[in-house]
């Protein structure tokens, strides 16, 4: 699928905000207190960003609200998975793959602070 000049540019400004964020703040932390200081870092920068936005799915016809929060949705465009592990695992890039099939968001990120180096933990995603 194509992405809009657009919101690859907004994903290139969301890029730059994780590696502002790992570069001031070291791995090591749990994940919540990476995805307040990069909820600061985004809006700081004029971005809305919306947390812990809840995952309705609709199954069969019906609504089912399964208590899934989606960590970060970016300007209603991007959504933003975070983790703080030692490395990403399979069923990391599969959540946030299930996230973007189940939702309207067609680009998401996968974001692992717990990475020596944010390249390595920094995975994007088109559905």
């Amino acid at each position: 699928m194509a992405i809009s000049k657009e919101i690859d540019s907004l994903a290139t400004e969301i890029v730059d905000c994780a590696f502002t964020v790992h570069k001031e703040i070291s791995p090591g932390l749990l994940e919540n207190a990476y995805e307040a200081f990069i909820v600061e870092e985004l809006t700081s920068r004029g971005l809305v960003v919306k947390t812990q936005v809840p995952l309705i799915v609709q199954y069969k016809n019906k609504t089912v609200d399964m208590a899934y929060r989606l960590d970060l949705v970016v300007e209603d465009k991007i959504l933003i998975e975070l983790k703080s592990c030692e490395k990403l695992l399979p069923i990391h890039e599969a959540q946030i793959l299930t996230y973007l099939r189940l939702s309207d968001y067609s680009l998401g990120f996968l974001m692992n602070f717990g990475s020596k180096l944010i390249k390595d933990g920094l995975r994007r995603f088109v559905v």
